[in-house]
């Protein structure tokens, strides 16, 4: 059986009077795409925050790649090879799409502690960047600035930031929020050519997207993850349908 690339046990997390982790199970194998998915207020929100490092669980433990880095900080969890997205896009905004995947680039060469100077000034970033660009068709954008491009366009450079840090795991926190009906269709396609290169941890609302793209579901409902299977078993599961998908609920 394949070692999980990532585990968690009983991970619990409250906000005063609220608990948003009750006892959170998860389980993520090597190269699959594993959807994550609940009624709002469910708690997904917070899932991430706390496997990417940027909330600290009050109990519990996360196992990534074979270590415990349960207590790890943000910034270690990123060296060790997990990356994450964002629900709203955090990109500079006065620098064109090059530059910004040139930052993504550098931050990833973890032996050179160097001032950032422009991808085109740089031909050490020369050739990453253009396959990043390459990867997700950026070319054609590359020169403008992330304030001058579309919501959908900026969602892409997002993922292709993700994707300069070269992880193991990619938390992809609702990519698809606020994008048209042919922006979302865009980017499905391209997490799709991601199957099997990367593992993603995807939570989305967009429930025709995730049954498409998903090898896995797990259904959070208050806290706790209360089913994890194929889509087709998750859609016919007498449990999840009365406490999330039945009647679009």
């Amino acid at each position: 059986m394949t070692e999980p690339l990532l585990q968690v046990r009983k991970l619990c997390k409250s906000f005063g009077a609220i608990t948003a982790s009750d006892g959170l199970d998860l389980t993520i194998i090597p190269g699959e795409i594993h959807a994550l998915i609940g009624p709002n207020g469910a708690g997904k929100s917070t899932a991430i925050h706390q496997l990417s490092g940027e909330t600290k669980a009050d109990s519990g433990s996360i196992h990534f790649a074979g270590q415990n880095i349960t207590d790890w900080p943000a910034h270690r969890r990123t060296k060790a090879g997990i990356a994450r997205s964002y629900q709203i896009t955090r990109l500079f905004q006065a620098m064109t799409v090059r530059d910004n995947l040139a930052i993504a680039v550098q931050a990833a060469d973890r032996h050179h502690f160097r001032f950032w100077r422009p991808a085109a000034d740089d031909p050490t970033l020369i050739e990453p960047v253009n396959a990043l660009m390459d990867s997700l068709g950026l070319h054609l954008i590359a020169d403008q600035r992330i304030s001058e491009i579309g919501h959908g366009q900026q969602r892409q450079v997002e993922l292709a930031m993700g994707l300069a840090l070269q992880p193991q795991l990619l938390l992809l926190d609702e990519p698809m929020a606020g994008m048209s009906s042919s922006e979302t269709q865009h980017m499905a396609q391209q997490l799709e050519r991601l199957r099997g290169r990367i593992t993603l941890l995807l939570v989305e609302h967009d429930m025709d997207v995730v049954f498409r793209l998903a090898d896995r579901i797990s259904v959070l409902v208050k806290g706790q993850v209360i089913c994890t299977d194929t889509p087709d078993a998750v859609r016919q599961n007498p449990t999840v349908q009365a406490a999330y998908l039945g009647d679009g609920g």
